[in-house]
């Protein structure tokens, strides 16, 4: 067996954080070997920083309770330990672009969970089973940041992942007119119900910033390579609502399309069961095997019972029929802390190790 990559988590006392090292406990590729976080943090070791704060469901893996947190501002430090880091920190916008570029120009490739470089030209944001082909970008991004091996890729907000997979395997038809509601978990927002009290029968109709991206980020996604960076897609239009609802996990989306060329019922139903992308091709460890799985009953998918499917790493769809002002209407799921945050930023990973944009130092 060949060795395991070493990785790091920078911001790994976050909820997405310890859903990193969650997910890597035992991970087949990625060994973690390092952990950074706030000096407030730094010095302790792993358990000590997180033991009254853990917020994710199970306990905390044995190989990372005694890791050492080291501090995050120390770039060159961290980076010097370690094959790759994934970045999950929380900081503004500009001190974070600048912290994943410093580790990216020490050599050493950045996957992030954070949202400030998602419009940077040169860095590919992916969903793995969507738009692979934007990893060409990073010959670009390492020229501008003068590396041979580091760069940044980052992975979408967690919103669109209920919707653009189903409206993907849909792109022949031409979508042209998307509406989709989004309610959203409280996890992402990093809280539970112990420290949002506030949410239990409570529905909040505003997430700061939520909407823009969500009615964006899909045309960057379904954007193309060009003279080294990405250039969005021009359509479909797409308004969206996000609500925050007082679940725990999972953002459910209620979704109207209209198209160019109008698909039958059927044609729709086909499209979405034999969905595959590049993961599924690959074989990668976090893949789910079945991509988009559509619920026949009239009461599915539920939260509570379907965010789980496929590891978490599948995305659900059901309800699916024809609107009098749209072309279709139909509900979609996905799990928000694992495909739509971390379990998507190893994806993302594991592509990228494949195709050959992560080694061993």
């Amino acid at each position: 067996m060949t060795e395991k990559l070493k990785v790091a988590i920078v911001g790994g006392t976050g909820m997405v954080g310890q859903r990193f090292v969650q997910l890597l406990d035992q991970h087949p590729w990625f060994q973690v070997t390092a952990i950074a976080a706030s000096t407030n943090s730094a010095g302790k070791t792993y358990e000590e920083s997180v033991q009254s704060r853990w917020k994710v469901p199970g306990s905390i893996p044995e190989e990372v309770k005694n890791i050492v947190v080291q501090d995050a501002s120390k770039v060159e430090e961290v980076a010097g330990q370690v094959d790759f880091v994934f970045c999950a920190v929380d900081m503004k916008k500009d001190e974070i672009k600048a912290l994943e570029e410093a580790y990216a120009r020490t050599g050493t490739p950045v996957i992030s969970n954070n949202s400030a470089h998602r419009w940077t030209p040169d860095v590919p944001m992916v969903i793995p089973e969507i738009n692979p082909g934007h990893i060409e970008v990073i010959a670009a991004q390492r020229k501008r940041l003068g590396t041979s091996t580091g760069f940044i890729a980052v992975k979408p907000n967690c919103s669109i992942q209920s919707y653009v997979p189903a409206l993907h395997a849909l792109l022949d038809f031409k979508p042209t007119k998307v509406v989709a509601s989004t309610y959203q978990a409280i996890s992402g927002a990093g809280k539970n119900f112990t420290d949002w009290p506030e949410m239990l029968d409570n529905v909040i109709p505003y997430i700061g910033g939520e909407e823009e991206k969500s009615e964006q980020e899909p045309l960057r996604i379904w954007g193309s390579v060009a003279n080294g960076e990405i250039v969005k897609a021009s359509a479909p239009l797409i308004t969206t609502q996000c609500i925050r609802v007082p679940v725990t996990d999972g953002h459910l989306a209620t979704v109207f399309v209209s198209f160019e060329k109008k698909p039958s019922k059927a044609e729709i139903l086909e499209r979405w069961q034999q969905f595959k992308g590049r993961p599924q091709e690959l074989g990668l460890p976090s893949a789910p095997q079945q991509f988009i799985t559509y619920f026949e009953e009239e009461n599915r998918p539920q939260t509570k019972l379907d965010r789980d499917i496929e590891r978490g790493m599948g995305v659900s769809t059901g309800r699916l029929r024809e609107d009098t002002i749209y072309d279709y209407k139909f509900v979609g799921l996905s799990h928000n802390t694992l495909r739509g945050a971390a379990g998507g930023a190893v994806l993302i990973a594991e592509l990228l190790k494949a195709e050959g944009y992560i080694q061993a130092k």
